[in-house]
């Protein structure tokens, strides 16, 4: 072999140094990393020396404990480690979650179960230990998995009811032990079409419920289920109640009042249950009323249970604690609680009171969520507390973020010039503001601004107002007829801007300020509220209140279809949008015509209530040629002699709206293809006694037939070419009223 030549010497030289470096940065690396560690305080301790301090996941804190010698009286645990992870239970001779099923029954045509005293037991109650899910110290509870009552039709005549038992002390009359139910952090839960949830004392029997319960609930219904919402548990659908104060509590029985059911909800709803839980663990889903919930939460729900040292008391001030006293460690407190004391660590310390030294001082530079320091200041601990002074070269107090740079000379006269560009710019807006200032008021005073401030009933918003609205992400619906619509918050509240089109001349001000006084001055339930306006732009903006279910239009015909429409929901949208364009028509102080009825301008809120929308933006821009042309979507739903003639009546609105009842009752477009109409086919189908041809199959049952055929001949009245010959808007909202009435009295 031949020897290297130099410059290979050379190369394996520079190699051999960086391979030195990259072994020196590791050796500091790891010697950084040792001196991190060796500083890193081991954790407190949270229960005696030689104490297993784990269940699966749950850490067992003392006075808990799951050997001898590991726990005060009354606060065994028992970890059971055939379940991988491994569960903790309460010792079972103190604690007990008890689960009784019973059976029922009852006559086809009798909507209520039998009296659960006449059931027979289809089996011995379920005794299971109390199984924990977390213990808290600091807030001297625990929290447990708690048994669910329920009742379940299995078929049209016979079903079970599933009653809970819960007891922190198993024997009545012995050693009552350490633990109470939360009557602060837990409450009763109901959820069904018609639920009555009882919570009585655990040393009732479910015959005795109904006549001696601490608190219940109740949830109805009534067949309804679209009043239902999801997370709202006010009693429809879903009822809650907090648990009485007066007296505490070592267990209790959750069961099912009698309930009564139509025949016909069985087969779809034949579950309702009940809960103790803890509050605000459980957000209610309308998915909850629907199926066999029975099983929904397998293991139980959680619930709080309060602990404490209990037949005792916080030793007085200077008082000498007795032997058997818990809060052993320094730097905790005593504190008195019901029937007993809780041990708390003092403030800035945190850990475990009741063992010898749990209490230790929390390094608040670890918690910097709780314990503020900013990044401009360095974090030191120290007993009682932590400071936080600014880094070198600033002044001030990191923990209130005031640190700020001390400048030298170069820096202050660097800063100074940069100052002096940044004046020349603001300079510079303040004079492009002027300018765009004075613009707006032209359009202010233009659109009519100084008439609209003398109004009280609407309110008048600046252009910077909606100017977070008015992005294209907030755009309802595209581009409509009269302009665009966005949706917003403005004061809290959800509003539906429109920004009218620019096309066609505008009213003068005069003109467009009284149109919009007197839409401000239309108040009725089913008639779109206009909230406000604002004139600081060229085409003045409208803001109306929002409706979140959409128009009528989707509802129908679109594709969100969310539920859907039975024939009482349509008849009460028929029914509430004729009385609000009724009210328009000859109740209101001036007079309105509104123009542009049809679906898509019947808008919707929660509860299926309609309200007429667009109300009279015909009359809020000026109508020249080319915008009478384009103003209305579908010509199907035009008067045919507005057409002609070019006059808008009441009589006008009338046409439309029968074109409306018909999309109703048959959820059909207005507009046909081949050049045709629904309100021709329909006239004709009457005409020849074949309406029922054109009835939406989803209402047309026999019972709805009667209804329905009333409808049609209401619709069929509003489409009489003879405008004379036509009703006025009061008499079809009577009609529709009254057979609304009837329908649900």
């Amino acid at each position: 072999m031949s020897a290297p030549s130099q410059s290979q010497l050379l190369l394996l030289h520079h190699i051999l140094a960086v391979l030195l470096a990259v072994a020196a940065a590791g050796a500091l690396l790891v010697q950084a990393t040792a001196i991190t560690e060796q500083h890193e305080p081991p954790p407190p301790p949270i229960t005696r020396p030689g104490c297993p301090d784990k269940c699966g996941n749950i850490s067992i804190s003392f006075p808990f404990g799951m050997k001898p010698g590991c726990f005060l009286e009354g606060f065994q645990v028992t970890c059971n480690n055939t379940f991988q992870p491994p569960r903790a239970f309460l010792a079972y001779n103190r604690s007990a979650q008890v689960t009784i099923v019973s059976s029922y029954s009852r006559t086809p045509g009798n909507h209520s179960i039998v009296d659960q005293k006449n059931s027979s037991t289809d089996g011995p109650p379920l005794v299971l230990p109390v199984e924990l899910m977390d213990i808290s110290l600091a807030e001297s509870a625990a929290r447990a998995y708690g048994g669910v009552a329920s009742v379940c039709s299995t078929n049209a005549t016979a079903g079970f009811v599933r009653s809970a038992f819960t007891t922190l002390a198993f024997e009545i009359d012995g050693p009552k032990g350490p633990f109470l139910l939360s009557l602060a952090r837990n409450v009763l839960v109901g959820v069904g079409l018609q639920a009555l949830p009882l919570v009585s004392r655990f040393d009732r029997t479910p015959v005795d419920q109904e006549k001696d319960y601490l608190v219940s609930c109740r949830s109805a219904l009534m067949g309804n289920l679209q009043l239902a919402s999801n997370g709202s548990c006010s009693g429809r659908g879903c009822c809650q109640a907090s648990l009485p104060q007066a007296q505490p509590l070592n267990g209790v029985w959750v069961s099912m009042g009698p309930m009564s059911v139509n025949d016909t909800m069985w087969a779809t709803n034949p579950c309702s249950f009940a809960m103790v839980v803890e509050d605000s663990w459980y957000n209610f889903s309308t998915a909850d009323l629907y199926g066999n919930t029975s099983n929904r939460f397998p293991r139980g729900v959680p619930y709080v249970i309060d602990f404490a040292i209990r037949n005792a008391k916080c030793p007085a001030k200077g008082q000498q604690p007795p032997p058997d006293y818990a809060c052993v460690s320094g730097n905790s407190s005593c504190a008195d609680v019901t029937n007993g004391y809780v041990c708390k660590c003092l403030e800035h310390y945190e850990g475990n009171p009741y063992i010898p030294n749990g209490c230790q001082d929390i390094d608040e530079c670890r918690h910097p969520h709780l314990y503020p320091c900013s990044r401009d200041g360095i974090c030191k601990n120290r007993l009682l507390g932590y400071d936080c002074p600014c880094r070198h070269g600033m002044k001030g107090d990191g923990k209130t973020g005031t640190c700020r740079p001390i400048f030298p000379l170069v820096a202050k006269m660097v800063v100074g010039i940069i100052g002096g560009f940044f004046v020349l710019v603001a300079l510079l807006f303040i004079v492009l503001l002027r300018k765009e200032k004075k613009k707006m008021r032209e359009f202010y005073e233009k659109n009519g601004g100084p008439i609209l401030e003398k109004a009280k009933a609407i309110k008048l918003f600046k252009k910077e107002e909606l100017k977070e609205i008015l992005k294209s992400k907030n755009l309802v619906g595209g581009k409509g007829c009269f302009g665009e619509v966005y949706k917003g918050l403005l004061d809290n509240k959800q509003v539906a801007v429109k920004k009218l089109k620019s096309g066609g001349a505008q009213k003068n001000n005069e003109q467009f300020a009284n149109e919009v006084i007197i839409q401000s001055q239309v108040i009725h339930k089913n008639i779109v509220r206009l909230i406000g306006c604002c004139l600081e732009v060229d085409i003045p903006i409208l803001v109306y209140e929002y409706l979140p279910k959409g128009s009528l239009e989707d509802i129908l015909h679109g594709n969100n279809k969310v539920v859907p429409l039975n024939i009482d929901v349509r008849l009460s949208i028929a029914a509430q949008s004729a009385d609000g364009l009724a009210y328009i028509h000859s109740k209101a102080n001036n007079k309105i015509i509104h123009g542009d009825v049809k679906p898509a301008n019947i808008l919707l809120d929660d509860n299926f209530m309609p309200k007429i929308s667009n109300l009279g933006v015909l009359r809020l821009i000026a109508r020249d040629k080319e915008h009478a042309d384009n103003a209305i979507d579908y010509w199907s739903y035009v008067d045919p002699v507005y057409m002609q003639t070019g006059l808008l009546t009441e009589k006008s609105d009338v046409y439309s709206f029968g074109v409306v009842i018909l999309e109703l009752i048959s959820r059909e477009k207005a507009t046909c293809s081949n050049n045709n109409s629904l309100a021709r086919n329909f006239l004709e189908a009457h005409k020849e006694k074949r309406v029922d041809e054109l009835f939406d199959n989803e209402i047309a049952q026999t019972s709805n037939l009667e209804l329905l055929h009333s409808l049609a001949k209401i619709a069929v009245e509003c489409l009489n070419l003879d405008a004379d010959q036509r009703p006025s808007m009061i008499d079809v909202a009577e009609r529709l009223l009254k057979l609304n009435r009837s329908r649900n009295p």
